[in-house]
């Protein structure tokens, strides 16, 4: 399986899985048996804490899936310590200019590209000794930054946020964004995708991956043609209970007309 660094420098499909709900130790088994090539943890509006956090990176780091955890804001607190806990991959949520962009790096990345707190032979670099610069420089190339962009200002900034170096993929918050267009869920308006373009632009101006959650196959297929190949197919809450509805609506259709013996 390709690390998230390699998969966020190749602008080949990538596709992922929300997990907001069930972070049970065979989610990364389960989920790389499904085909996913990542999966997108999410812990802003999940309720997940750090403790939840630490044991599910090991249960996708044993299922070798890697893994982009989005931390609840872009405290250094909460950037420094996914990328403690072991996160390849780390999702900050409203990013809306290069200074926030150059902030979120300075909190990931280890000295001489950031002041991140070192903090060694502990889960990020699985417990294991070694020398403190090849650690550091390691841990640099593995750290992947997503900024996600959902507001208007993040649209207006979007080339100079994706010409912050150690930024590696912009991420199209798509509710938040149309919301902040003053058009929620209208995600057919033609400012949304004005909006979507101009981002999408700006990760190919400079190199970056693009991406963005899609709740049904066909919204992933028009995404890809448009241009994303980061895509989070659904989450855990939304396909279990597509899965039971559809299989509850379907038996008790045919069982109206059966008649017991």
């Amino acid at each position: 399986m390709p690390s998230m660094r390699a998969m966020a420098a190749d602008r080949s499909l990538k596709v992922g899985h929300f997990v907001a709900e069930f972070a049970t130790p065979g989610i990364g088994q389960i989920l790389k048996a499904a085909g996913c090539d990542f999966v997108l943890f999410d812990t802003e509006h999940s309720g997940f804490g750090f403790e939840t956090v630490k044991s599910a990176l090991r249960y996708l780091q044993a299922a070798d899936l890697p893994a982009i955890v989005r931390v609840p804001s872009r405290d250094y607190h909460h950037i420094a310590r996914a990328a403690d806990m072991g996160a390849e991959g780390i999702m900050l949520p409203m990013v809306g200019s290069a200074e926030e962009a150059r902030h979120i790096v300075d909190c990931a990345k280890y000295i001489p590209q950031g002041h991140r707190g070192v903090a060694l032979q502990i889960a990020h670099d699985r417990y294991a000794p070694g020398p403190t610069l090849d650690k550091l420089a390691n841990a640099n190339r593995f750290t992947t930054l997503f900024a996600q962009i959902e507001t208007r200002e993040g649209v207006e900034n979007a080339q100079a946020i994706a010409a912050v170096d150690g930024i590696d993929c912009l991420w199209v918050g798509h509710f938040d964004l149309s919301a902040s267009l003053g058009i929620p869920g209208e995600f057919d308006h033609a400012a949304f995708a004005d909006a979507c373009r101009h981002v999408r632009d700006a990760a190919r101006a400079h190199g970056k991956a693009f991406g963005r959650l899609v709740p049904t196959v066909d919204q992933a297929v028009d995404a890809f043609a448009f241009g994303y190949e980061f895509l989070c197919y659904s989450g855990d809450i939304w396909a279990l209970y597509g899965a039971v509805r559809e299989g509850v609506d379907a038996i008790r259709d045919r069982c109206a007309t059966v008649r017991p013996e």
